[in-house]
């Protein structure tokens, strides 16, 4: 499962899905509402050859609210922003991803993608030291450019980064990763 959510750096998920594709994996995507904002349902269909569906009303009777979480292998939330770090780490679901994450009991990476000064808030670091403490794997983000002007750490990692820490998630079978 490929979950997106809505920030600027949800256009680089789109090669992260083209790696995963490429290399054989079966990939549903994912996107938060916002993150349709960035990146349209039709490009997410097309790169994963899947329909694509953010609320928990579509498809009601094949259950996708539970179904995709219980069936996953890997869940990789490329961008992770503060919101969704914010909602994965307090257990709440409001949206087809957020109760896909509390429905998982595979492996969980986010990539977190926001600006530094929210990177840094001492809210964001509590979350995401909640969800480090549950077994979910954080990548470190990247420092360089951000949103505007603006540079610092905050950065999505590079797709190539994400896509190697899920192969190796993959491959360890989630040791040491909920």
């Amino acid at each position: 499962v490929l979950g997106v959510s809505g920030g600027i750096a949800a256009y680089k998920a789109c090669e992260l899905l083209r790696r995963f594709t490429e290399s054989g994996h079966d990939v549903t995507v994912v996107p938060t509402a916002a993150a349709l904002e960035f990146v349209g349902a039709p490009t997410w269909s097309a790169l994963s050859g899947k329909p694509v569906s953010t609320d928990v009303w579509s498809n009601v009777h094949e259950v996708p609210h539970v179904r995709i979480g219980q069936t996953a292998d890997l869940v990789v939330v490329a961008p992770a922003t503060a919101d969704l770090l914010a909602k994965a780490a307090h257990g709440l679901a409001d949206d087809l991803l957020t109760n896909t994450l509390l429905t998982a009991r595979c492996p969980v990476v986010f990539a977190p993608a926001m600006h530094t000064e929210m990177w840094e808030h001492a809210a964001t670091q509590a979350n995401v030291a909640t969800l480090r403490d549950r077994g979910a794997l954080v990548i470190e983000p990247a420092e360089g450019r951000l949103t505007g002007a603006d540079t610092g750490k905050g950065r999505l990692p590079e797709p190539s980064e994400i896509f190697a820490v899920a192969i190796d998630v993959l491959a360890r079978g989630g040791v040491g990763v909920r």
